[in-house]
């Protein structure tokens, strides 16, 4: 979408409800074409967005929507997109303008499956409240809202009222109210909205569903048992209700989803990558361009289950914290509706929790009652020197701080109105929301509670001594509240981490900016996600999702100094005549010379080599179009791609060596009972007078073996000239992948 059109759309009058069709741009991948309303024209407004970034949304909530189902549809359809954003990063911003332009778009039903718990379902409900300003004056000709439905008659009863009135040809659309239901992303909620929607006419509704967190709870844990987990089986009932529908996944790591079963009903056909706004901070400005922010926990206070007391560096992070909250007291910022945190993340066990909290209300309560003695008494001179010492950190990244002397003097007022909770489900209770305007200073214990999806108002300082766990990066990356909008008070912010979890960050930075480039490219190719090679950059530490939701494994690797060398066999054919035509042409591209002389035995042995060949041009000619037949060896050679391309990234002008092994020379090769060449026997090995084709390469370049023999069974020719390709390595191309290769 060209900037005129937005402009256009941004600026018609507020009560008027003309909608302006989107027919001067192609969107990539588009099925239809959506119109621009009153609905997103306004939710932009009200966000009050600057110019391109209120442009920036609405086109891509249009991009996201236009290739989905068209509610014209008349055919029962489903499709289903993956929309990546980063932690943080205003997901729910996108999906709220995404809904908006439903509406727009006459959707009569829109589902949203928001959370796991009733904390993150209240605030993803209350939001959409907000944003949609579903609560205006006559608003309820727009939106009918249920909040976790029972299947009775009174919600029936509503519901097919609202869908009659879409269907009265006398009924103005404006008069019809969009359908907008919020449910918990649990099984017994799920079915007793998949029993509502059951006794209803949907055969004309179009409808768009919205899984929060797709990643989390909705993907079939028990796929390798070849049954169904309950919530998945309750997200297939809900689609299978539905006859024309859009399933929109909504995630920050898209690891799982992108490696499950791709037939699967879940696996996307499309993508879509969200760029966050100006003032958004994430894995690069923290682990990668502003090292100042980031502590590492030392090792020697890193025992994390038998603590028996508070660490050094847990007082040195509410130090931070609550120079950063004296520091808002000075300037007044208290008074205008902000916040300032800090969270404390120190266990999935919930009894760790309780004791963190106790710890920390008793270092408030100390450093109170110190404040109060004599300014010439030990505790009181040792607390100010700490708190001179937390300043000094601090003011190496705020410029402007407060003085030392302006801190301490309201700092007993800080450490009176700072209040302390613990956020997560002790025995049956119910995980506390957070009534943010009560207070200006927080401090949050908690686990998994606050992984996913819950926002921590004004977060500036978070301590997590805890491990990487299982090692998952999606699990990881999820438990970095810290990342955000945060880039006006960026200063104040530090991140105490143990020394595995930070190195998982730094390391998960590189995967998630090339899996988000490769979703990109996929997207802007418009290609369907169905037929990507899914292979990533990933530390050989790190694992990319749990388990136990994919069918499917994947293969590690990381080819340094290193031959690849596949299986070469007797294949159907087609197969061998196309990949014989790919060599050749390949081959008549280059200028070959005659090597040096590796065998004394016969000069007919002595190796050509073409010195000539760009790697791009060798990946783009030979490895992508031959095709390897055996999984192991697709799966690696995808890898092995993917560290390829990515030294072509540093240097688009990387050479390879390329050699036509024996070209006065006949190989011959046994199959053995799979119809296979052994790998071993592919190579000739270093004999008398020949130094091995395993020796024959260039240390510092790609080295590309080309190969063609005679494949014998028993005595017997069965196939001549089949080519095999093993390539070379060198070390400074090193990089660890996972590739994985569906059957």
């Amino acid at each position: 979408m060209n900037n005129d059109t937005i402009k256009h759309l941004m600026s018609q009058n507020e009560s008027a409800t003309v909608v302006t069709p989107i027919t001067t741009v192609q969107l990539p991948g588009a099925t239809w074409q959506p119109i621009v309303g009153q609905e997103a024209r306004d939710l932009v407004k009200r966000k009050q967005l600057s110019e391109s970034e209120g442009q920036a949304v609405i086109e891509s909530a249009a991009s996201i929507l236009a290739r989905g189902v068209a509610p014209t549809e008349q055919e029962q359809s489903h499709r289903t997109g993956l929309v990546v954003g980063y932690v943080q990063s205003g997901k729910t911003l996108s999906f709220t303008t995404v809904i908006a332009l439903a509406r727009d778009n006459d959707y009569r039903l829109i589902i949203a499956v928001a959370g796991t718990s009733n904390l993150l379902l209240d605030q993803s409900t209350s939001r959409l409240h907000d944003d949609l300003n579903v609560d205006g004056p006559g608003r309820y000709f727009r939106w009918s809202v249920y909040k976790n439905p029972e299947d009775n008659d009174d919600n029936r009863r509503s519901i097919d009222q609202e869908f009659d009135g879409w269907r009265d040809p006398g009924v103005p659309s404006d008069e019809c109210p969009t359908v907008l239901i919020t449910v918990m992303k649990h099984h017994r909620h799920l079915k007793k909205l998949v029993n509502l929607l059951k006794r209803l006419n949907l055969d004309d509704v179009p409808t768009l569903i919205i899984d929060d967190e797709a990643d989390q709870a909705s993907l079939n844990t028990l796929v390798k048992k070849e049954r169904e987990s309950t919530t998945y089986r309750r997200l297939m009932e809900l689609r299978e209700t539905l006859p024309c529908h859009t399933f929109l996944q909504y995630t920050a790591t898209p690891q799982a989803p992108l490696l499950i079963n791709i037939i699967d009903s879940l696996s996307p056909d499309f993508v879509e990558v969200l760029e966050p706004g100006s003032d958004y901070v994430g894995g690069r400005t923290f682990f990668i361009d502003t090292h100042d922010l980031v502590k590492e926990i030392p090792d020697d206070e890193f025992s994390p289950e038998e603590d028996q007391s508070p660490s050094p560096s847990l007082l040195d992070a509410l130090r931070v914290f609550l120079v950063g909250v004296a520091a808002g007291w000075v300037e007044g910022k208290m008074k205008d509706g902000t916040n300032r945190s800090m969270l404390v993340h120190p266990s999935r066990k919930v009894a760790r929790h309780e004791e963190y909290k106790i710890w920390i209300n008793h270092i408030l309560a100390d450093w109170r009652s110190n404040l109060k003695l004599q300014k010439d008494e030990y505790e009181y001179v040792e607390l100010v020197e700490d708190f001179k010492h937390a300043h000094r950190n601090l003011s190496r990244t705020v410029p402007e701080l407060p003085t030392l002397d302006q801190i301490m003097g309201v700092l007993p007022s800080v450490l009176r109105y700072t209040r302390v909770e613990e956020i997560n489900t002790r025995t049956d209770a119910k995980t506390p929301t957070i009534e943010w305007k009560r207070q200006y200073g927080w401090i949050l214990v908690g686990g998994q509670a606050m992984d996913r999806g819950f926002t921590v108002e004004g977060l500036t300082v978070t301590y997590m001594p805890r491990g990487t766990g299982m090692g998952n990066v999606d699990t990881i990356q999820q438990r970095g509240r810290f990342f955000g909008y945060k880039r006006p008070y960026l200063g104040y912010c530090r991140i105490y981490l143990e020394q595995g979890v930070l190195n998982a960050f730094e390391s998960y930075v590189e995967h998630e900016e090339y899996m988000r480039q490769q979703l990109k490219d996929i997207r802007d190719g418009r290609k369907s996600l169905k037929d990507w090679k899914r292979a990533f950059v990933l530390d050989s530490d790190l694992k990319p999702c749990r388990n136990n939701v994919l069918q499917y494994g994947y293969a590690r690797g990381r080819y340094a100094d290193r031959w690849f060398i596949p299986n070469v066999g007797l294949d159907d054919e087609s197969i061998m005549t196309e990949n014989r035509d790919i060599v050749r042409t390949f081959l008549s591209s280059l200028t070959f010379t005659a090597g040096p002389r590796t065998d004394e035995r016969d000069t007919a042995r002595i190796h050509h080599v073409s010195h000539e060949a760009s790697l791009s041009q060798a990946i783009e000619q030979l490895l992508i179009p031959y095709r390897f037949t055996v999984p192991r060896d697709t799966e690696r050679i995808t890898g092995l791609l993917l560290q390829l391309e990515h030294a072509i990234g540093g240097n688009p002008n990387e050479r390879c060596v390329v050699y036509r092994t024996n070209p006065g020379y006949r190989r011959r090769r046994t199959l053995d009972d799979d119809d296979k060449v052994p790998t071993g026997n592919l190579f000739s090995g270093p004999i008398e007078g020949y130094i091995g084709d395993g020796r024959i390469r260039d240390r510092e370049n790609v080295t590309i073996q080309i190969h063609l023999i005679d494949l014998m069974r028993g005595r017997e020719v069965v196939a001549n000239n089949v080519p095999g390709i093993t390539i070379w390595v060198p070390k400074r191309m090193a990089l660890d992948w996972i590739a994985q290769e569906q059957t």
